[in-house]
């Protein structure tokens, strides 16, 4: 049994992420759990505060401890076990910083970092020890990187990301995409966001409006990792961005307890096509000090494409990756292919 449903669409964002739950003890009553299970989440929390929106909540699974959902967003005591390779920058970000708030990991793109608030805090983020406040006070919202991108004609493409650039007001978000739509060498934005599945509150009228008023293409990149992920509220708001003419694809992340069964990878597929959305990244986890326990082994990931590839068509396999400080691009990593059959298919 699920969690109650809430009429999203009746609530403010705003008012939404003012209540969304932040105190392990309430997440664990709210879905009927034991509540012996508060004093690790309450320690791992300490690290890296909960929260989780109510629309989110609502589609989890009562009682189950298991839930998929749910284990992206609880802490556990494991987040406190040191295990050797995972430290506080994974992917060296530091090395790729261009000027504040701004990073350049590939020729040609050059990522922002907005803000540094998100709707949900996944416990397996890459940036948990991100320095977002040293950042945002040498900053001075975005003057020095959009002074670097400026400069930069090799700069086609801007990424937003975070956080959670949708955390923003839809007038800081207005001002930020003016000043790269005048920037005459930028020719895309790219908008990395978790908010239209954790917050499908979050496209409103005004947040439309906005992008109805960015004279760029644009290519938005959700992140959903369990097709539990995807209701009626989600589908909707899904549906909305696309009238408004955007690129949607997803990109997911493979975790342990979570989504690494093929049965989960086909559902997850099937149900963002079905919400207008196309797979695009399968990542194996970043390695970040206290996720750990997410980790699944690179041989188990490969097999678990290829199960995914024999089942569906290839527009729905997300490219699995992993990202290498130093690579000139995400390195893909093949899937392991069995051939059980003498006259495979030539449809793919």
């Amino acid at each position: 049994m699920k969690a109650e449903h809430r009429n999203v669409a009746s609530i403010s964002w705003q008012r939404e992420l003012a209540e969304a739950i932040s105190d392990p003890k309430e997440l664990l009553k709210v879905l009927g759990l034991p509540a012996e299970l508060a004093d690790a989440a309450e320690k791992a929390a300490q690290t890296f505060g909960l929260r989780v929106t109510r629309s989110f909540l609502s589609r989890m699974r009562r009682g189950d401890i298991n839930d998929p959902l749910l284990r992206q967003v609880l802490p556990l005591g494991e987040e406190l076990q040191d295990a050797v390779g995972y430290g506080a920058d994974p992917l060296e970000e530091h090395a790729a910083r261009k000027a504040p708030q701004l990073l350049q990991k590939y020729a040609g793109r050059a990522l922002l970092v907005t803000t540094q608030a998100c709707a949900i805090h996944c416990r397996y983020c890459f940036r948990r020890e991100f320095p977002y406040a040293e950042d945002a006070a040498q900053g001075g919202r975005w003057r020095e990187a959009l002074s670097a991108i400026a400069e930069d004609a090799s700069i086609e493409e801007v990424i937003l990301s975070g956080g959670d650039p949708l955390s923003l007001s839809d007038s800081r978000l207005r001002q930020l995409t003016d000043s790269l739509a005048a920037i005459p060498h930028v020719k895309r934005i790219r908008i990395h966001t978790r908010q239209p599945i954790v917050l499908p509150s979050r496209v409103d009228a005004g947040l439309l409006a906005w992008l109805d008023g960015i004279r760029l293409p644009l290519v938005m990149v959700l992140h959903a990792n369990h097709a539990n992920e995807i209701d009626a509220d989600v589908r909707a708001a899904c549906a909305a961005l696309k009238s408004r003419g955007l690129t949607l694809v997803n990109q997911s992340v493979l975790l342990r307890g979570v989504n690494d069964d093929v049965d989960s990878l086909q559902q997850l597929s099937c149900a963002l096509f079905e919400a207008g959305v196309l797979p695009y990244y399968l990542h194996m986890p970043d390695r970040v000090r206290g996720t750990a326990h997410f980790d699944v082994e690179e041989s188990r990931a490969r097999e678990l494409v290829s199960g995914l590839m024999a089942r569906v068509s290839g527009y729905l396999v997300p490219r699995l990756v992993r990202e290498i400080p130093g690579s000139p691009a995400k390195t893909p990593i093949p899937a392991t292919i069995h051939h059980n059959h003498p006259n495979p298919s030539p449809h793919g």
